[in-house]
């Protein structure tokens, strides 16, 4: 299902000026390699992260560090459809859910990986849960949450509508 994704990918840079949004390139969201090494590769003294929203039906945050990426993956159901979210369960030594494709629409949504991915930059992971348990939202609304709770919500904007969003 990897042929046609829509959705987007950015990465978020904190420094002492502030908050930096820019885009990834679209393959992120097919390569979770591809996406780690795009926010490596920004090389910021300060906080650096990645926001991936995968045809709005989940989304991946990516935290690169020296004993490998921190990951959130907010639907692990996705894993069955789509290979960037497998990616992200099997570098967390996670299985993919063994559910018939037939049945996903029955199954509730469950996040694995760091709740507490973003928690020292502002965001607890009792508030990510939240986040990611409001399923009734797409995924650039749950970003969305994310970007407004640290105070990148602008930021964010500017750089969806360059990206057509």
């Amino acid at each position: 299902m990897d042929d046609d994704i829509d959705g987007f990918a950015v990465a978020v840079v904190r420094d002492e000026s502030g908050w930096k949004v820019s885009a990834l390139k679209p393959s992120a969201l097919t390569d979770l390699e591809d996406a780690e090494r795009q926010l490596r590769e920004l090389r910021s003294a300060g906080a650096v992260f990645g926001l991936l929203d995968v045809d709005d039906e989940f989304f991946i945050v990516i935290r690169p560090a020296p004993a490998g990426a921190r990951l959130l993956l907010s639907d692990a159901t996705a894993a069955i459809d789509y290979d960037v979210a497998a990616d992200v369960l099997d570098a967390l030594n996670l299985d993919v859910p063994d559910i018939d494709p037939d049945e996903l629409d029955t199954i509730d949504p469950w996040e694995e990986g760091d709740l507490a991915v973003l928690a020292d930059l502002g965001l607890p992971d009792a508030v990510m849960s939240i986040i990611v348990g409001d399923t009734d939202l797409y995924a650039d609304e749950q970003l969305g949450m994310i970007a407004a709770r640290l105070g990148f919500a602008d930021e964010l904007g500017k750089v969806l509508d360059s990206l057509g969003h």
